[in-house]
C-alpha cells in the first residue's frame, strides 16, 4: 500500500515536533482509530526509530507503519508514570497492533466488603465501591483452603443485613442458624462488639496476605492473657486455632523463611505468542500465584513484554514489594522496586519455579487448542514451519523418506505423508529399491524420490509444498538431484534432518540451523522423521523375515518358492508347519512333498 505524500509530510512533521522527554506515544490509522500505544524514555528518538530502514525489516511492523496517519503523544514526569499509562491506554482503547492478554476465563478474587461489620466474599468481578480486593487467585482449591481456615479461626457474619448502629440498638434482627452453630458471634444483636469484629478482620487481612507470623504472635498473647485469668477452656480453643495456623503454614511454606518478601516474574516467548508468570512471595510462602497469555500484533522485544507483564499485575494488586525477582531487567523500571537477577540460592529456585510455572501454562493451553480447536492448532504449526523454515507458502502438504538395510541387503524406503500437520496414514508409500546394489544410501534416496515424484506428476497428483530428508547434506544432496531431473527444484522447498543434534540442512548451504528443542517447527520434523523410520524399519523387518522363513522351507526337497509360499499362506508361520499333520499338509502340496517336509522337521 503506497503512503500518501501529504500524510507522509504530516507524520514527518509530527515527528521533528515530539519533544526529547518520557511520555506515551499513540499512532492513528486514517480513520482516526488509535492502532497502537507505546513508552518511551525519550519520546523524539523512540517514534523516529520506526521510520528508519532497520525498523520496518519486520513484516508486521512495516504493515503498522504504513498504516499511519497520525501520531499523538502525552508527556509524563517520569518513565514509571510512562509505563503506568501505557498499560492503562491499551487496556481501555485495545489497539490492534499492541501486546494485548489472551484470558478466556476470570479468576476468583477474596473481597472484604466496605461495611460496618466487613463480610467476606468471593468474587470474579472487581468493582471499586471502596471495597478491599486480594488475588486473582489461580483457581478454587487454594482459595478454599485458606477461606477455609479463615472461618475455623474466626466466626463471621455471612449475612446481607445493614447493621448499623442504630438498628442494632432497635433490636431490629434476631440471630440466625449460624449463631446457633457458633460459626457467628451475632454482631446484629449486639453480642459481640464493632472493635472486637474489626480485630479479627486485621487478623484475617494479614492470614490473606501471608503475614501468618503477625496472626501467630497475636493468638499466643491472648492465649496467655486468657491462661492467666484462669480461663482454660478459651486458653485450649485459642491453643486449637494456633495448630490449624501451623498447620496451614507447612503445608504453603517452599523456601527459606528468614528470605525477605520479594515477587517474581518471569517470561516465555512461543512466536507470536508470550506468557506470563507472577508469584508473591511473604514471609517464605507463595501467597500469590497468577498466570496470563499476551498475543502481540508485531514484533516485541523480551525487555518490552516483560515491562507490560510488570505493569498489567501492578494494575491488579497494587505495589510491588521492595525486590522483585526477573530473568533479566525491563527496559523501563517502576520506582521503589529494586529488580534483582538471582544467581543461585532459593531466589534462583523461586525464578526456576515461575519458569516452570509458564512452561506448563504454554503446554496446558496447546493442549486446549489441540482438543478444542484442532485446525486453529495445525495452522499455528504449520506457520511456525513456513516462518523457521523462510517457506513462501504454508506446507500444508508434508512428505518425509527414510532409507532400511542391512549391509545392502532387503533395501527398503519409506515415504510418510503429513497433512495439516497430522499423519496422513492412506497415503504412506514404501519401495523396495530395484536399481541399487550394495549399502547406497544416496543413490537409494536418488531412486525412491524420484519414483515417487515422477508417478505423480503422471498422475498429476498435488505436490508437496516441503519433503523432508531423514540424514545429512548428502542424502539430501542426492534428493534435490531427483528433484532437478523432473524440473520440481523450485517448486518444493527440501530439508534434511541429521539425528546427531537435530540439525537442518538447506539445499546449497554448508551451514545448517538449529532450532529449540522446544520449537514447533523441530517437534514436527521430528514427529515426520520417527514416522517415516518406524514405517520403513517395520516393512524392511517383514520383508527380511519372509525371506529367510522362505529360504528355510525352499531346502525341503519337493518344495519351491510357489510352495513355501502357499504354505505360509496357510499355516502363518513356520512352527505352525511343524505342528500339521500329514493330512493337512497334503491338502496344499501333496502326498510327497507332504511326507518330506514331515521327514525334514522331525
Amino acid at each position: 500500500m503506497k503512503i500518501d505524500e501529504g500524510i507522509k509530510q504530516h507524520i514527518t512533521d509530527r515527528v521533528k515536533t515530539l519533544p526529547h522527554a518520557p511520555g506515551v506515544y499513540r499512532f492513528l490509522d486514517a480513520a482516526g482509530t488509535v492502532i497502537y500505544v507505546g513508552k518511551a524514555k525519550d519520546l523524539h528518538r523512540r517514534v523516529a526509530q520506526y521510520f528508519t530502514s532497520r525498523s520496518t525489516e519486520n513484516k508486521k511492523t512495516r504493515m503498522l507503519v504504513r498504516k499511519i496517519a497520525d501520531i499523538r503523544h502525552t508527556v509524563v514526569p517520569t518513565e514509571t508514570d510512562a509505563l503506568l499509562l501505557e498499560n492503562s491506554l491499551i487496556k481501555e482503547l485495545q489497539p490492534r497492533y499492541n501486546v494485548l492478554l489472551k484470558d478466556d476465563k476470570t479468576y476468583p478474587w477474596v473481597c472484604i466488603k466496605n461495611e460496618d461489620f466487613p463480610r467476606i466474599i468471593v468474587t470474579r468481578r472487581v468493582v471499586k465501591d471502596g471495597s478491599r480486593y486480594y488475588g486473582p487467585y489461580p483457581g478454587g482449591g487454594t482459595l478454599k483452603v485458606l477461606l477455609d481456615l479463615i472461618r475455623q479461626l474466626y466466626p463471621l457474619r455471612s449475612c446481607s443485613l445493614s447493621l448499623s448502629a442504630d438498628a442494632i440498638a432497635q433490636k431490629k434482627y434476631v440471630p440466625c442458624l449460624n449463631y446457633h452453630i457458633h460459626r457467628c458471634k451475632a454482631p446484629c444483636i449486639g453480642e459481640q462488639t464493632k472493635e472486637e469484629y474489626n480485630d479479627n478482620m486485621e487478623a484475617i487481612r494479614s492470614i490473606i496476605k501471608g503475614r501468618l507470623s503477625d496472626v501467630r504472635r497475636m493468638l499466643q498473647q491472648q492465649m496467655s492473657a486468657a491462661a492467666g485469668a484462669c480461663k482454660f477452656e478459651e486458653a485450649q480453643k485459642i491453643k486449637e486455632r494456633l495448630a490449624k495456623l501451623e498447620h496451614y503454614q507447612v503445608k504453603s511454606v517452599i523456601v527459606n523463611p528468614l528470605m525477605p518478601d520479594v515477587d517474581v516474574f518471569s517470561i516465555m516467548v512461543d512466536g507470536d505468542v508470550a506468557y506470563g508468570n507472577f508469584l508473591r512471595v511473604v514471609q517464605g510462602a507463595v501467597t500469590q500465584a497468577h498466570t496470563v497469555e499476551m498475543t502481540m500484533g508485531i514484533e516485541e522485544e523480551r525487555e518490552a513484554l516483560l515491562s507490560y507483564f510488570i505493569a498489567e499485575m501492578v494494575g491488579l494488586i497494587g505495589r510491588l514489594n521492595r525486590q522483585a525477582l526477573v530473568p533479566f531487567l525491563p527496559d523501563h523500571t517502576l520506582d521503589g522496586t529494586e529488580y534483582v537477577i538471582p544467581k543461585r540460592g532459593d531466589k534462583l529456585k523461586l525464578l526456576a519455579l515461575s519458569e516452570r510455572n509458564c512452561r506448563l501454562f504454554r503446554l496446558d493451553r496447546l493442549k486446549q487448542l489441540e482438543n478444542i480447536h484442532p485446525d486453529r492448532h495445525a495452522d499455528r504449526i504449520l506457520s511456525a514451519v513456513q516462518r523457521d523454515l523462510n517457506m513462501t507458502t504454508l506446507p500444508a502438504h508434508i512428505e518425509c523418506f527414510d532409507n532400511s538395510n542391512i549391509q545392502g541387503a532387503f533395501p527398503v524406503s519409506s515415504c510418510v505423508v503429513f497433512r495439516q500437520a497430522r499423519p496422513s496414514k492412506r497415503d504412506y508409500r514404501l519401495f523396495n529399491v530395484k536399481t541399487v546394489e550394495g549399502p547406497d544410501d544416496f543413490a537409494t534416496m536418488r531412486e525412491v524420490v524420484t519414483r515417487r515424484y515422477k508417478r505423480m506428476l503422471e498422475e498429476q497428483e498435488p505436490l508437496p509444498q516441503l519433503i523432508v530428508i531423514d540424514g545429512g547434506k548428502g542424502q539430501l544432496h542426492a534428493a534435490y538431484e531427483a528433484l532437478q531431473s523432473l524440473g520440481l527444484e523450485q517448486k518444493i522447498t527440501t530439508v534434511g534432518l541429521a539425528k546427531r543434534l537435530e540439525e537442518i540442512y538447506f539445499v546449497g548451504d554448508s551451514i545448517p540451523l538449529f532450532l529449540d528443542k522446544n520449537s514447533a517447527t523441530l517437534r514436527l520434523l521430528m514427529q515426520l522423521r520417527d514416522e517415516a523410520h518406524r514405517f520403513g524399519v517395520t516393512h524392511h523387518r517383514n520383508r527380511r523375515s519372509k525371506s529367510l522363513t522362505t529360504t528355510q522351507l525352499t531346502t525341503i526337497d519337493g518344495v519351491g518358492k510357489r510352495t513355501a509360499e502357499k504354505l505360509l499362506i496357510a499355516f502363518k508361520s513356520i512352527d505352525r508347519i511343524k505342528k500339521a499333520s500329514t493330512d493337512e499338509l497334503k491338502q496344499i502340496t501333496g502326498t510327497k512333498t507332504a511326507e518330506a517336509i514331515k521327514k525334514y522337521f522331525s
